[in-house]
């Protein structure tokens, strides 16, 4: 993609690989470049040091900043202070855990961020692994387990809990994302990634507690390749853009080397000095306090500013970066791979599409194999009693559109019929026929699915309901009916006649295998026979937009 007259978003953008990025982008002369942070000071000071060194393209880079994982009324307040907020606690718990709708989407700060800018291309730079798992839901699950040995783990309680769950969090991050690119038109999403142990094993030395590795770290590795599979899976669905994940394993370094107060978090290191020595039994007690004193002035030395990872002294950095150690890459060499991708270089270094190249899909033997398969059970079909769902694939609206499917097939006979069908003559008939067939009643409702009769007050059912009525909504809401009811209603078919007429005008307009390869032949053919399996793959590929776009 040529990234001049874009608007570019650089999520972590004025982190150390954030700047590498943007400032890469900006050789192309994007026509908008935003910089989002956690920290509104740290967007502002990056873009005030890149419109130094772009002095032409300064008044087309603009900031952004808060906290991306949270609903944008939150994103600039700190997390243990939205977990003290009984209200905000209770909605963040409500927007991470329940269905994501249009309303959660504008409601997000990251949703609301995608809404407002529209950009083209997305550069994620955040280090989303580590700012989920650094929450540490371990420590978090000790203190729930203590609360409820006491009896006094009440709803607030679990709430923080459930609000510090890592993967919950990921996977509404995620959907977000996605839903919010499909909306604005995103064309292109590259993240940069992080294996979580700077490209080291379970062996690691640099670890964050008394373990080695600790369970935070994994934690972090766990959530870093639970994300590379989402956005795989992003990458294999029809309206996403085209994704793409940059993955450095090493240490990332360097910003700049400097003389002066070394900071943590961004504060400079208080001095202290011990005063006295304390016996072991009072060193950690609570007159601790008088064993140090605190010294004037902040801890200064020569230090490496490693952006995210912190400062570093001369011989820290030496052993982090001795070779068989953890080693390093720079920025720079990260920026210039996240825009060769950008511009379809290809790099060998897109995770994703390593994954496209090393994952085992479909075969040809496999589908050689499935037309003998299909062939012999239904050789078997003949001699046997059968059903068209046993629900077990799921998900239940698959056994509902194959029961209707053959309902459908037995009342109409053929595509012609369905596709002309008289709504009101086939709710009768297929009411007649359940009425009359036991063995098609008893297959339908024995697996999970009740039988909503044609004037919709009444309903046949089994001793189970896969998808029962949700609490707040009547009874018969299409969200509940079409999840997984058997549906006679006059309306339900007017709605396959839909289907079956649409079916029929696809295969009588598609190009013939005289004409080439164009058509795809698996969903009917000339003769008109109705197959279920084959009605329901139509409607989960084009009417569901469940369609496989990858092979």
């Amino acid at each position: 993609m040529d990234l001049r007259d874009r608007n570019v978003l650089v999520l972590g953008g004025a982190g150390l690989v954030g700047t590498a990025v943007a400032r890469r982008i900006l050789d192309h002369e994007p026509r908008r470049l935003i910089l989002s942070s956690l920290r509104l000071w740290e967007a502002e000071a990056a873009r005030d040091e890149l419109a130094a060194e772009y002095p032409d393209l300064a008044d087309r880079i603009g900031v952004r900043s808060g906290d991306l994982f949270v609903p944008e009324a939150f994103k600039d307040r700190p997390r243990g202070e939205v977990f003290a907020d009984d209200a905000a606690r209770s909605l963040l718990v409500d927007e991470v855990y329940g269905e994501l709708t249009l309303e959660v989407l504008e409601r997000s700060a990251l949703g609301r961020l995608l809404l407002d800018d529209r950009p083209d291309v997305i550069v994620d730079c955040i280090n989303t692994a580590g700012a989920l798992a650094y929450q540490n839901a371990f420590a978090s699950a000790l203190e729930l387990r203590d609360l409820a040995k006491e009896g006094s783990a009440d709803g607030a309680a679990v709430e923080r809990h459930l609000a510090t769950l890592y993967l919950p969090q990921l996977i509404r991050h995620v959907q977000i994302a996605l839903e919010g690119m499909k909306r604005i038109g995103t064309r292109i999403y590259v993240k940069v990634g992080t294996a979580g142990t700077g490209g080291m094993g379970l062996n690691i030395p640099f670890t964050h507690s008394e373990e080695r590795p600790s369970r935070v770290l994994l934690a972090k590795a766990s959530l870093a390749g639970a994300h590379t599979l989402l956005l795989y899976l992003m990458a294999r669905t029809p309206g996403a853009p085209a994704v793409k994940e940059v993955k450095p394993t090493a240490a990332i370094s360097w910003k700049s080397i400097g003389v002066g107060p070394v900071l943590r978090g961004g504060r400079p290191i208080a001095r202290s000095d011990a005063r006295e020595p304390l016996a072991l039994d009072e060193a950690f007690g609570p007159d601790a306090e008088r064993g140090w004193i605190d010294v004037e002035g902040p801890l200064e030395g020569v230090f490496l500013d490693a952006g995210e990872n912190g400062w570093f002294s001369p011989a820290e950095f030496e052993a982090l970066t001795a070779l068989g150690l953890m080693e390093f890459v720079t920025p720079e060499e990260i920026a210039e791979n996240v825009v060769r991708e950008l511009r379809a270089h290809p790099t060998g270094k897109d995770v994703v599409a390593a994954l496209d190249g090393a994952t085992l899909g479909p075969t040809y033997r496999a589908g050689v194999l499935r037309s003998r398969v299909l062939e012999h059970m239904d050789r078997l079909e003949t001699e046997h009693p059968s059903s068209v769902a046993y629900e077990m694939l799921g998900p239940p609206r698959l056994s509902k559109v194959l029961f209707e499917a053959d309902l459908v097939r037995r009342v109409c006979g053929d595509l012609n019929g369905a596709a002309e069908l008289d709504p009101e003559a086939t709710a009768q008939a297929t009411h007649d026929l359940i009425e009359r067939d036991d063995d098609l009643r008893c297959r339908i409702v024995s697996v999970g699915l009740p039988i909503l009769l044609p004037d919709g007050r009444r309903l046949l059912r089994g001793a189970r309901v896969q998808v029962p009525p949700e609490p707040g909504l009547p009874a018969d809401h299409p969200r509940v009916v079409d999840a997984g009811w058997v549906d006679l209603r006059p309306s339900n078919w007017a709605r396959w006649r839909e289907r079956c007429a649409a079916l029929r005008a696809e295969i009588a307009d598609r190009p013939g295998l005289d004409q080439g390869s164009r058509a795809d032949h698996d969903y009917g053919d000339g003769t008109g026979q109705l197959r279920p399996g084959r009605l329901a793959a139509w409607i989960f590929r084009y009417e569901d937009r469940g369609e496989r776009i990858k092979r």
